[in-house]
């Protein structure tokens, strides 16, 4: 992504903001010669939020801070733009946004890679039994290779990827699932089931979840796709399939997932994202077949770099009165 040009700048208004970002963002957000607030690494509390958004212009915020009506009513009428640091915006309320006349912003394109790179690592461990094993060699029990020890599915023999959501992360994952041998099979909305585009052949939701031996999430968290994969996706699983998630964590029902689990109606799962996060279901620590990250999908050295950028760059684009770079429509 190409950075905002200089010759637009100066840069007027106050920019907040919630949380600090990385060193190469940090700089990129001080060379505006815009008067700052900066809040620290942690998520800020409500009253900090509002405190920080109170006067400013412009906000670079991230998906723990949520944008309501009320905090539009705090922040006052001289803010002009939300800059999100992330692709999903399901933390911002865009009625309230658009009521108020702010424009939001959100960091497409740049994490497609990095996501996907986390997604298949998900997979990887997930499949190849990598955690289990790790914690074996960590308890210091006796242990002696065996044929049907830590026995895992081969994704290069044959084994089919589901995708649900076939946007840009999806499409990135398809591309590493070709480079393992993998059957690809994805639902989207855009596509046709039958149609074939890129050796990935689209089928409808019913089809994918039968016919996976990996079923990867890749929606927006929206009223429709809220707990997409509950109790009944999951029967209609495979029993020895498995269930990644790296989207947003309501997309899944973690209760329904961990009886599945505990029952072994499927045989693994993965999770990057959580319903409550950042809080955690405690019974999920307990629930035999599951890998867990906390949501780091993004969390490549440049990729976070370019993130910041990005949402900087959104930012000097407004506050310059120049059209945002990438606006959440």
């Amino acid at each position: 992504m190409t950075a905002f040009p200089a010759t637009a700048r100066p840069v007027t208004g106050m920019i907040y903001l919630s949380r600090l970002l990385t060193d190469r963002a940090m700089s990129h957000l001080h060379s505006l010669g815009a008067p700052l607030r900066v809040g620290s690494e942690a998520p800020p509390s409500r009253s900090e939020l509002e405190a920080g958004i109170a006067g400013a212009s412009a906000a670079v915020i991230t998906l723990t801070e949520r944008v309501d009506a009320e905090l539009l009513a705090v922040a006052g009428p001289q803010l002009k733009v939300i800059a999100n640091v992330a692709v999903g915006y399901d933390n911002v309320d865009l009625s309230a946004t658009h009521a108020a006349g702010v424009t939001v912003t959100n960091t497409p394109g740049v994490l497609d890679r990095a996501s996907a790179d986390h997604t298949f690592a998900l997979i990887l461990a997930a499949a190849r039994r990598i955690t289990e094993g790790d914690r074996l060699i960590r308890s210091q029990e006796p242990w002696v290779w065996g044929p049907r020890m830590l026995v895992g599915l081969d994704l290069s023999a044959g084994a089919t990827l589901g995708i649900l959501g076939y946007g840009r992360i999806g499409q990135a994952v398809a591309r590493r699932a070709h480079a393992f041998d993998m059957t690809v099979i994805a639902c989207s909305r855009s596509r046709t089931p039958g149609s074939v585009e890129d050796g990935v052949t689209f089928v409808d939701q019913a089809t994918l979840l039968r016919d996976s031996d990996v079923v990867t999430v890749h929606t927006p968290l929206t009223p429709q796709t809220r707990q997409l994969i509950d109790a009944s996706a999951l029967e209609a699983m495979k029993p020895t399939a498995y269930l990644i998630n790296t989207a947003r964590g309501g997309v899944v029902d973690e209760a329904a997932l961990m009886a599945a689990l505990h029952r072994r109606q499927i045989r693994g799962a993965a999770l990057d994202v959580f319903e409550g996060e950042p809080r955690v279901n405690p019974a999920l620590l307990d629930t035999p077949g599951l890998v867990l990250t906390p949501h780091t999908a993004s969390a490549g050295e440049a990729t976070r770099d370019t993130m910041g950028i990005l949402a900087v760059d959104n930012v000097a684009a407004v506050l310059s009165g120049n059209a945002p770079l990438t606006p959440v429509r």
